[in-house]
C-alpha cells in the first residue's frame, strides 16, 4: 500500500513537472516573440528617430540660434543674444498693429482684413524671413535688419511672394 501511494506521489509528481516544463516552455516562446517584435519596433524607432535628427540637423542650418558667427557678431556689438532674438520678433509683430497697411507687406489685404505677419524666423544676424496672410491670401518676405547705432531696428524689404488664389 505504502508502495502504490509512493507510485502515485511519484507519478503525480513527474506529471506536475512535465506539466510546469510545457506551460514554462510556452510561456519562454510567447516572451521570445513578444522581445522579437519589440526589437524590430525599437530598430524602426531608431532609425526614424535618426533620420529626424539628421533632418532636424539641416533645417536648422540656417538658424540664428546654431549660427555661431552671427552671434559672435552680436556679442562684439554688446547685445545679449537672448535678449535680441525676442526682442526683434517682438519689433516685427508690432508691426502688424500699425494702423492701415502693413508697412512691410506690400500686398493689398482683400476687403475688411488686413496682412499681419505669422511666422518669423531669423536666418542670421542680417536675414530673415517671416510668413504673412489676412485669412484668404498668404505669402512670404525676406527682410534685411540692422541694428543702427543710436540702437533702433531698420528692416528692409528685399524680396516677397504672393501664393496664387485657387
Amino acid at each position: 500500500m505504502k508502495q502504490r501511494i509512493f507510485m502515485y506521489l511519484f507519478v503525480f509528481s513527474v506529471l506536475l513537472i512535465l506539466f510546469q516544463y510545457v506551460n514554462s516552455k510556452r510561456i519562454f516562446e510567447d516572451l521570445n516573440v513578444k522581445l522579437d517584435k519589440r526589437e524590430k519596433v525599437i530598430t524602426k524607432l531608431k532609425d526614424s528617430i535618426e533620420i529626424l535628427e539628421n533632418d532636424l540637423l539641416e533645417v536648422s542650418h540656417f538658424n540664428l540660434d546654431r549660427n555661431e558667427d552671427a552671434i559672435s557678431y552680436f556679442e562684439k556689438e554688446g547685445y545679449e543674444i537672448d535678449e535680441l532674438i525676442p526682442f526683434i520678433k517682438d519689433e516685427l509683430y508690432k508691426l502688424n498693429e500699425v494702423k492701415g497697411e502693413h508697412p512691410l507687406v506690400p500686398y493689398a489685404a482683400s476687403s475688411g482684413r488686413k496682412m499681419m505677419l505669422n511666422t518669423i524666423k531669423m536666418l542670421n544676424h542680417k536675414w530673415i524671413i517671416a510668413d504673412f496672410s489676412d485669412g484668404e491670401f498668404w505669402g512670404e518676405l525676406f527682410l534685411t535688419y540692422e541694428i543702427t547705432d543710436d540702437k533702433q531696428l531698420k528692416f528692409n524689404l528685399v524680396e516677397s511672394f504672393l501664393y496664387p488664389f485657387d
